[in-house]
């Protein structure tokens, strides 16, 4: 045997190997560092950390940032009332484990307050929030003339996710979460499609092959099912539409038009793409601004950032399968918008929901926003009523009909 000719195998083989280890070993070492970063115990910190173990973008603030006048802290109302229960305010919003909470009336901070490790100048995870800044950017994309209509399909964009769940499926139904996708997204289920894609986030996997693994379970437009990765596919068309990262988009058209005081920053999987559905964090205030832009239908001080046609579509219950009784609905007592979940009532509130109680909530009758950010530990309880969207509902209604 000729042990010149051998070792040359060998040495690449070893070279592969070594180089193999410098690629994927930190990356197994951050997933598994962020698996037990989010364990129950470990929330409030990783909530205020997430960019510790996971690769990110910066959202830059503005140079000329808005600032919301501020009074007093106002005290809260003692008690409110949801469903025959009376709860004391301040110990729900100790006992749903809040890290920040700011209530704005007629443009003014009545409240702001801090807990757990959060700041003010502290970025927070916004989970499923990012899905309605989505739809905020998806308008503005619309109105510039890089997407021509929400009734094209998602492949006339996306060719690659033709053979999957997505093709044929129209812009519309993937933004009212009625894309007909099969889809587990229950958090508590460790075999779930959710914990399944965060798994592979985790580990730097991309988020679009993920995507063009989905399969349909029903016609789309005829079901409200809430189906995360349909807003990663509304994220997938931004990108490819505008020939720009999400990221930049949010900088230009939303970030620094509308004065944000901090940076805020994306997650990102292995390959850049920012994490559409959930990635966005930021800080409380700035958070508040996506509000008080809906609020004003989209203009701010004068400029008109998001058309107001769009903030209207958006935050109206169109189609039966939408509405909150609906029996082709998943979430009775919800109703669904583009991105934006729409309560029941008359008075046109709105809602930003993240996974374990965080809130953006919009009420146009009173002129309140309220922003809520939050690492229960008691999320996965159905029957607790302090993690409650419900119990949240009526706490932000109290508040809003309160007395300046």
């Amino acid at each position: 045997m000729n042990l010149k000719k051998l070792k040359i195998p060998l040495v690449i083989l070893l070279l592969f190997i070594i180089a193999a280890g410098i690629i994927y070993i930190p990356k197994v070492k951050n997933a598994l560092a962020m698996r037990e970063a989010m364990k129950m115990k470990n929330i409030e910190y990783t909530f205020i950390h997430m960019d510790k173990n996971l690769p990110t973008k910066i959202v830059k603030k503005a140079n000329h940032p808005f600032i919301f006048p501020h009074i007093k802290n106002r005290p809260f109302p003692t008690n409110f009332v949801y469903n025959g229960t009376t709860y004391n305010t301040l110990k729900f919003i100790d006992s749903s484990n809040t890290q920040g909470f700011l209530f704005i009336k007629n443009d003014t901070i009545q409240y702001e307050n801090y807990w757990r490790g959060q700041k003010e100048d502290i970025q927070h995870i916004s989970w499923s929030m990012s899905k309605s800044y989505i739809s905020a950017l998806f308008g503005i994309a619309i109105e510039e003339g890089y997407i021509k209509s929400i009734h094209q399909t998602v492949d006339e964009y996306l060719p690659e996710l033709k053979g999957s769940g997505y093709d044929g499926v129209k812009i519309k139904d993937v933004l009212q979460m009625a894309s007909g996708i099969k889809f587990n997204e229950t958090y508590s289920d460790p075999k779930s499609d959710i914990n399944r894609y965060w798994d592979g986030f985790i580990y730097g996997k991309s988020q679009d092959k993920f995507a063009s693994t989905l399969l349909n379970e029903k016609p789309p437009g005829t079901y409200n099912h809430y189906v995360s990765i349909n807003t990663h596919v509304l994220g997938m068309i931004i990108v490819k539409a505008t020939n720009t990262s999400l990221t930049n988009y949010l900088h230009e058209k939303i970030w620094k038009p509308i004065g944000a005081e901090f940076d805020a920053y994306w997650l990102t999987d292995g390959e850049g793409m920012e994490m559409a559905l959930g990635g966005l964090n930021a800080c409380l205030r700035d958070y508040a601004k996506l509000g008080r832009l809906y609020l004003n239908k989209g203009n701010w001080n004068g400029t008109q950032i998001v058309p107001a046609a769009w903030i209207e579509q958006s935050t109206s219950i169109k189609e039966e399968h939408l509405s909150p009784q609906s029996k082709n609905s998943a979430h009775t007592g919800m109703g669904y918008g583009y991105q934006w979940w729409i309560p029941e009532g008359e008075e046109g509130e709105v809602l930003a929901i993240g996974v374990f109680n965080q809130h953006i909530y919009i009420n146009p009758t009173t002129n309140t926003i309220i922003v809520k950010n939050s690492a229960n530990k008691n999320y996965y309880d159905a029957n607790n009523p302090y993690a409650s969207t419900k119990t949240h509902l009526e706490l932000y209604r109290k508040l809003a009909h309160g007395k300046e």
